[in-house]
């Protein structure tokens, strides 16, 4: 498996990996799921071009060599790192492709100089929280509200962030 940061020309690939690992049926095929959660889509071109395009974030991507299978986005606040979208196709999800990312975005943020990794969950993800604990990240006990914005999907309840961090050593 290569990691490698992604480019513009990554955006197609990505805008299907992310969308078809946690909306619509296929992506009942992984245990990251949020088809139960939330309808629409999880991204769009757009929003991973202005990710791609932001002088202060990357999206790591993972390859076999031909096709893309993770990816993670990083933007870097000050000394902090946030981390979101940590992606996996969901035919491959619970062979450690997903700690893999999570390793190289802990690197990536110590290269960058940061002392620790920020994330959101959605506060009801019973199961992704215990995985992010297991890696680590504590529960803040600050919450968000969830976007009440189509271009992040559309709510099936009441939904909330947690915010969850890792300060690295």
């Amino acid at each position: 498996m290569i990691i490698r940061k992604a480019t513009t020309a990554d955006t197609p690939a990505l805008n299907a990996l992310v969308n078809g690992a946690y909306r619509g049926e296929g992506s009942r095929k992984g245990w990251t799921t949020e088809a139960d959660l939330l309808d629409g889509i999880r991204t769009s071109e757009a929003s991973l071009n202005e990710m791609l395009n932001s002088p202060n974030a990357m999206i790591l991507a993972a390859e076999d060599g031909k096709d893309l299978q993770a990816c993670v986005y990083l933007e870097k606040h000050d000394n902090e790192l946030y981390l979101g979208m940590l992606t996996v196709q969901p035919a491959l999800q619970g062979k450690g492709l997903g700690a893999k990312l999570l390793m190289a975005a802990e690197e990536s943020a110590k290269d960058l100089g940061c002392k620790k990794i920020k994330m959101t969950v959605i506060t009801v993800r019973d199961t992704l929280i215990a995985y992010y604990l297991r890696k680590g990240y504590a529960d803040t006990g600050e919450r968000q509200p969830f976007p009440a914005d189509p271009k992040f999907g559309i709510a099936k309840q009441p939904l909330e962030f947690m915010v969850m961090e890792k300060v690295l050593g």
